[in-house]
């Protein structure tokens, strides 16, 4: 596969631009102008490919409303109630208080949609009760914290999946039920690795909540609870686009922490407000970046031209995979997620439709791929974060997270070979695939 002289061009463009400190989607922009230039071509094109792009897939409304949704949680004492309602349930066992861990980030993806929203907010509060009294070390604590965080674009709502969504017409209600059955596997592989690693280091136990008071602390948080099935019932109760969701559930937290619990002053709305336009406007550039950089990639015919040599190859579906998460999971070590999502997922998506691949399935294992690549060294964003969060030195995080990511990676492998764990809820839904 000859690429052209302007491709080349543009390729040493971006990369550089990155390289110097510029953003990924502005440094996109750039080299696809100049691409456009060096081939003679009217630089309209690129406006016209950005604005065509952004403003005719509502479905993009979503994602600053899920971002708006978990900030407006995090600011108030959602977090706290949900915390402490999963400690009554699973503190009482050694290594309790890691299960927690584990247990409330499952619920919380349930709300937020995103890994690092769930690791920056409920994740500085396990960071402390776990670390007070010198319960655990700082950097397990941190290393699970960022592990759990993982799940939260896994379980839906999930903000990559509605990115994956864009880009292959997928079905964006079939994707969110697709990610439960992964997301709750996820969870379980930890929580036995947990018990597993308890026994073995005698993790201290919790004080056990009375049983009489878990009714009380159950309908104390069931505002909290209740969010991911309102979203869920609107959703697939045929009441609500995943876009209106996506409003609905911005618009519960908000009512739940100003109205039922009077946790967030203006102040404190206002700078989640803040927080979501500048995450909004940062993931914005990258699509736009990667709307005018796709054009150009279509323009050069590289997707089909892949797709013809790897098909060439002969390849199966189940090596196409194997092939296609090693690759993910090396990028996943080196770039942010969001552009392997929108720059590289887009050329690997005709090959996997010419070897038959389901477009749902081949969604989960790519965004579990890229979630992965959060935790995986030397440039796994979420142990950047946790290393902040935590005080603890790279090292000794990385010593500790790798468990959990082998765990992980485990689980990758049973979605990867096994398509009914991921399809089998949508299928119950009437999903066709």
């Amino acid at each position: 596969m000859m690429l052209s002289l302007p491709f080349n061009l543009a390729l040493v463009a971006i990369v550089g631009l990155a390289l110097l400190g510029l953003p990924m989607g502005l440094a996109m922009i750039c080299g696809s102008i100049m691409y456009l230039l060096a081939r003679g071509q009217d630089m309209g094109i690129a406006a016209e490919q950005l604005l065509n792009g952004m403003y005719s897939n509502y479905i993009m409304l979503a994602v600053p409303l899920f971002i708006l949704a978990a900030e407006i949680m995090n600011s108030g004492s959602l977090s706290e109630r949900l915390l402490k309602w999963c400690d009554a349930l699973v503190g009482r066992f050694r290594g309790g208080l890691a299960q927690v861990n584990v247990l409330q980030s499952m619920v919380f993806a349930g709300m937020s949609g995103s890994a690092v929203a769930d690791a920056a907010g409920s994740g500085k509060m396990m960071q402390f009760m776990m670390t007070k009294d010198g319960k655990y070390t700082p950097s397990y604590a941190a290393a699970l914290t960022a592990a759990t965080a993982v799940v939260g674009p896994i379980i839906p709502p999930s903000i990559p999946m509605v990115l994956y969504a864009l880009i292959s017409d997928a079905s964006i209600g079939y994707l969110f039920l697709a990610g439960v059955v992964p997301g709750l596997l996820m969870c379980l592989s930890m929580m036995v690795l947990i018990t597993i690693t308890a026994r073995i280091k005698q993790f201290p136990i919790e004080a056990p909540t009375p049983l009489r008071q878990i009714p009380r602390m159950t309908w104390e948080a069931l505002p909290v609870l209740m969010m991911p099935a309102v979203l869920m019932f609107g959703i697939y109760g045929g009441i609500t686009t995943p876009t209106e969701a996506a409003a609905i559930a911005a618009f519960y937290a908000l009512v739940v922490s100003v109205v039922i619990y009077r946790s967030v002053s203006a102040k404190e709305l206002y700078k989640s407000l803040a927080t979501s336009s500048k995450t909004t406007a940062s993931i914005g550039m990258l699509i736009a970046g990667a709307l005018v950089f796709n054009y150009v990639v279509t323009i050069e015919n590289i997707p089909r031209s892949l797709s013809a040599i790897l098909v060439s190859w002969d390849l199966n579906p189940i090596t196409f995979l194997i092939a296609m998460n090693i690759l993910l999971l090396l990028l996943g070590c080196l770039l942010e997620g969001t552009t392997i999502l929108l720059v590289i997922v887009p050329i690997l998506i005709p090959t996997a439709q010419a070897l038959g691949i389901d477009m749902v399935h081949l969604g989960v294992v790519v965004v579990v791929n890229i979630m992965l690549g959060l935790i995986t060294p030397p440039f796994g964003l979420l142990l950047f974060i946790m290393t902040r969060i935590s005080g603890s030195t790279m090292r000794e995080l990385v010593v500790d997270v790798l468990p959990f990511l082998f765990a992980l990676l485990g689980a990758l492998m049973l979605f990867t070979f096994v398509p009914d764990t991921v399809l089998w809820l949508p299928r119950l839904f009437g999903y066709q695939g």
